[in-house]
C-alpha cells in the first residue's frame, strides 16, 4: 500500500519531469503516455474528488436542469467506492468564471446549481483548465467532467493547458452537447491528451447519460478498479472511450 510519503515522492517526480524540456514528436507522445497512465491519486482523507465543470452560456439553458438532476446520481454511484467530494465550476456572461467549494452531498450541490442561470457570452474553457490545474495541486483533484457545446478559443492553447493537467495526473471527461464537428475534434483531443474520454451529452438519451456520468463518479471515487467492477453499459462505454 502506498504511503503518504510515497505519494509525495511521485508528485515530486511528476513536477520535475514537467520542468524538463521535451523535444521531438516521439518523445512528447511517450511523455504524455506516461502521464496518462498514472492512476488517480487519492486525497489524504481517502475520499475522491471530482470537478463538475459546465458551460453556463445562453445556449445551455434548456439542458441545465438535466445536469442539476444528474449530479445526484453521481454522488450515489460514488458512495459505494469510498465517497466523493464534488465542486461545480462554471462560466457565463462576459467574464464570469467561478468554482464552488467541494461538497459531500447531492442536495447542497444541487441547490448551488439551481441558483445559477445561464447567460450569453463566449466560452472560457482555458480558465476552467487553469483552475483544474491549481485544484490538482491544492486538493488532490484527479478527475474532471466538462459539459459544453461550443469552443471559441484557440484549440492549440487548450491542448497545451490539457497537457499540463496530464502532467498532474488529471483526467478530463469531455461531454459534448450537440453535433458540431469542430467542437467534437477539440473535445476529443483534450480528453485524449489527459487519458480521459469524450462522450456525447445527449438529453434524448437521459438514462444512458446518467450511467456514463455515474461511471465517471465511480472512477473519481475509487479509480480504475471501481470503474471495471461496474457491469452497466455506461461503465463499459466509458472504459472503451478511455482506451481510444
Amino acid at each position: 500500500m502506498a504511503t503518504r510519503d510515497d505519494s509525495k515522492g511521485k508528485l515530486a517526480e511528476t513536477r520535475a519531469a514537467a520542468s524538463v524540456p521535451v523535444s521531438g514528436a516521439g518523445e512528447v507522445e511517450a511523455f504524455l503516455a506516461a502521464a496518462r497512465s498514472m492512476p488517480p491519486a487519492r486525497p489524504v482523507d481517502g475520499r475522491g474528488r471530482l470537478s463538475f465543470a459546465l458551460d453556463a452560456t445562453g445556449s445551455r439553458q434548456p439542458t441545465w436542469a438535466l445536469a442539476c438532476d444528474i449530479q445526484a446520481d453521481m454522488f450515489a454511484s460514488a458512495a459505494a467506492h469510498g465517497g466523493l467530494d464534488m465542486q461545480i465550476v462554471y462560466y457565463r456572461g462576459q467574464d464570469e468564471c467561478r468554482a464552488s467549494p467541494f461538497v459531500r452531498d447531492a442536495a447542497t450541490l444541487g441547490g448551488m446549481m439551481r441558483r445559477i442561470s445561464c447567460m450569453g457570452g463566449l466560452t472560457q474553457i482555458n480558465r476552467v483548465l487553469g483552475h483544474l490545474g491549481k485544484e490538482a495541486e491544492r486538493s488532490g483533484l484527479r478527475a474532471a467532467v466538462f459539459v459544453g457545446d461550443a469552443v471559441e478559443e484557440d484549440p492549440a492553447a487548450l491542448k497545451e493547458a490539457a497537457g499540463q493537467l496530464a502532467l498532474r495526473g488529471v483526467k478530463l471527461f469531455m461531454f459534448q452537447e450537440g453535433h458540431d464537428a469542430r467542437v467534437e475534434d477539440v473535445f476529443r483531443g483534450l480528453a485524449q491528451v489527459t487519458g480521459g474520454a469524450w462522450c456525447r451529452f445527449d438529453p434524448s438519451a437521459a438514462g444512458e447519460l446518467r450511467q456514463l456520468l455515474a461511471a465517471v463518479a465511480a472512477y473519481a471515487a475509487g479509480g480504475q478498479r471501481a470503474l471495471t467492477s461496474r457491469r452497466d453499459d455506461g461503465a463499459r462505454r466509458l472504459i472503451a472511450a478511455m482506451g481510444r
